[in-house]
């Protein structure tokens, strides 16, 4: 007998659903990790120490679905082994995979009821009547029909003990998950139709056409197009183009824009407004043709809400996305990743208010994303947001990773006037910035350093050092760096003498260590000072605002100078010598 092949999800939630004595424990327990399993009968025995006693199965239940909650929170499949054949019980999975923004997936083991009554008769830990096998049947049957409208996403029937014994599971990757490309790659924000300034930027980057038109790099570079590639701008349709032609080509990544989903909505035939500017879109598109038309459908019909790459260190959308989505699957996650967070009302330019996701952003990932138009480049907690606002006269960016750089084109001239001129901020949160908060710290903490892999922070030692910090420290924002502490060595056995060289030498002998330099120590205090070329640059560089364009703080994070005229006066004059020997120019930094 040929397998039956079940493909599922690498992250999912699976439901067994199957009578009684079907096998679904056996089946799951072949298929799958026994930590993946999480089986009714064993929260029943471990809440009343008897899998077989249904009065405490709410308990049960309730302790199984908060493991499968923590499961999917840390991305592990799931399977529900219990007998899940009517609606109800079902129904809780269906939440349990919405809440989790990943698909539910339904495995049912369909046996005629004469093996499920001779097998359930073999039992000898458990017996039940014919009356509750041919009742599970029904329920069983009655179901079948609706699973898929009850939510689950795949579907998987199997009829027989063969085809049971047959199956083979296949787990696949999400459409999102490309953690295994490591790029380089040039992220590119909204393009709007910016034909000219897509190809510049492309040329810019190192770029060139092929035989056949396509745009490859030289060094093997991938481009990554965060969305937005139609509507406002000349040249829609070029743009388009471009960017088919280099995905289909390998030479670059594509998720899609807000733009382009109502691009596609009008290409297959639903009702959308259309405004002045989609028709200047739809007038470009059907001058190509109705082959453009109908690849350009397939083009962005097949286009996934955000990609996760590098092993998990990037991620890209076209709106952005949260923490808790990344990696995730659903029409929440979707709706995200292209309209970004919103309150659902309208300011008084009849604009989104829009919330401020990227202030509470504290994932792993860089997130790199559009949508949302400004002067400048922004970058906070993690995400960086490069529509510069090309279409508005502004420039086309693209961030380079991860060597983490940014390139630009300026924009050829303003070609839609913006209802909000670009600088003015549109969430509602903007006055949090970039803040801390306690919450990031009420809660055991992890650094990775090249060295050491990860290094624990206890929340008592958290909490200490953030009230440190917060009473005596300087801005958070300049404390790029903070010297590192000589660990003392042992106390000495001398009268007189707290530290004496012989337990210092003696401890690199210890280690193996026979040569040590040694070099008098000066007395003194080591300072760090940072120093920016003028206040707009430490404004775009550090995020400080406060009119300052330096600072000379100690080891611990606190201000050198308790006068801020003396610390004033050290800084102009250290200015005043990178100015003269050409400091700045040399390194070509502000």
């Amino acid at each position: 007998m040929d397998k039956y092949v079940i493909n599922i999800p690498e992250v999912c939630v699976v439901a067994l659903i199957g009578a009684t004595s079907s096998g679904k424990s056996s089946f799951a327990s072949r298929y799958f990790k026994p930590t993946e399993i999480l089986s009714s009968d064993y929260f029943r025995a471990v809440v009343c120490d008897d899998e077989g006693d249904q009065n405490c199965s709410g308990d049960a239940f309730d302790l199984l679905y908060y493991a499968a909650n923590k499961r999917l929170d840390n991305m592990k499949l799931t399977v529900i082994d219990a007998t899940n054949v009517q609606a109800a019980a079902r129904k809780k999975i269906i939440e349990l995979a919405r809440a989790q923004n990943v698909h539910a997936v339904a495995i049912v083991l369909d046996l005629p009821f004469d093996i499920l009554r001779e097998r359930n008769r073999s039992r000898s830990n458990r017996n039940y009547s014919d009356r509750v096998i041919s009742g599970h049947c029904r329920d069983l049957k009655r179901s079948l029909k609706n699973l898929k409208r009850e939510g689950f996403r795949f579907v998987y029937v199997l009829n027989s003990a063969e085809q049971i014994d047959n199956a083979e599971i296949v787990r696949t990757k999400l459409w999102n998950d490309k953690r295994d490309e490591y790029g380089p790659f040039d992220i590119i924000g909204d393009i709007h139709g910016c034909s000219t300034e897509l190809q510049c930027l492309l040329e810019k980057l190192g770029y060139r056409r092929d035989d056949k038109g396509v745009y490859r790099h030289a060094e093997g570079r991938k481009a990554a197009f965060l969305g937005d590639f139609c509507d406002r701008g000349p040249d829609s349709a070029g743009v388009l183009r471009i960017v088919m032609d280099m995905t289909a080509a390998g030479q670059a990544l594509a998720v899609p824009g807000n733009h382009d989903v109502k691009l596609l909505k009008y290409l297959r035939g639903q009702k959308v407004t259309v405004s002045e500017v989609m028709q200047q879109t739809l007038t470009g598109i059907e001058a190509q043709g109705e082959d453009f038309k109908e690849e350009t459908a397939a083009f962005i019909d097949g286009l996934v809400s955000h990609y996760v790459l590098d092993d998990g260190k990037l991620a890209i959308a076209h709106a952005g996305i949260k923490q808790e989505y990344i990696g995730r699957a659903s029409a929440r996650v979707r709706e995200f990743c292209l309209y970004g967070d919103t309150t659902g009302e309208t300011d008084g330019l009849g604009l989104p208010v829009r919330l401020d996701w990227a202030a509470d952003y504290r994932g792993r990932a860089t997130v790199v994303y559009g949508h949302i138009a400004d002067k400048e480049i922004r970058q906070l907690n993690g995400t960086v947001c490069i529509d510069t606002g090309c279409v508005f006269g502004g420039q086309l960016t693209a961030y380079r990773y991860p060597e983490r750089e940014f390139v630009s084109e300026p924009a050829r001239q303003e070609y839609f006037v913006p209802v909000k001129p670009l600088g003015e901020d549109g969430t509602a949160d903007a006055e949090m910035g970039d803040m801390l908060t306690v919450g990031d710290f009420q809660r055991k903490l992890y650094i990775g350093t090249e060295l050491i892999q990860a290094i624990n922070i206890n929340e008592a030692n958290a909490a200490a050092a953030l009230e440190m910090m917060s009473r005596f420290a300087a801005d958070p924002h300049w404390l790029i760096y903070l010297p590192p502490t000589m660990s003392p060595c042992e106390t000495s056995n001398r009268d007189d003498y707290l530290e004496y060289p012989e337990q210092a030498l003696a401890y690199y002998r210890k280690c193996g260590i026979n040569k040590v330099i040694c070099e008098r120590k000066h007395m003194g205090s080591r300072a760090v000072a940072v120093l920016c070329r003028s206040e707009d640059a430490a404004r775009k560089r550090f995020g400080v605002g406060d009119g300052s364009r330096g600072i000379i703080y100690t080891r611990t994070g606190r201000r050198f100078f308790e006068n801020p005229a003396l610390e004033n006066e050290l800084l102009s004059r250290l200015d005043k010598v990178l100015t003269s020997s050409g400091f700045w120019e040399d390194f070509n930094t502000e």
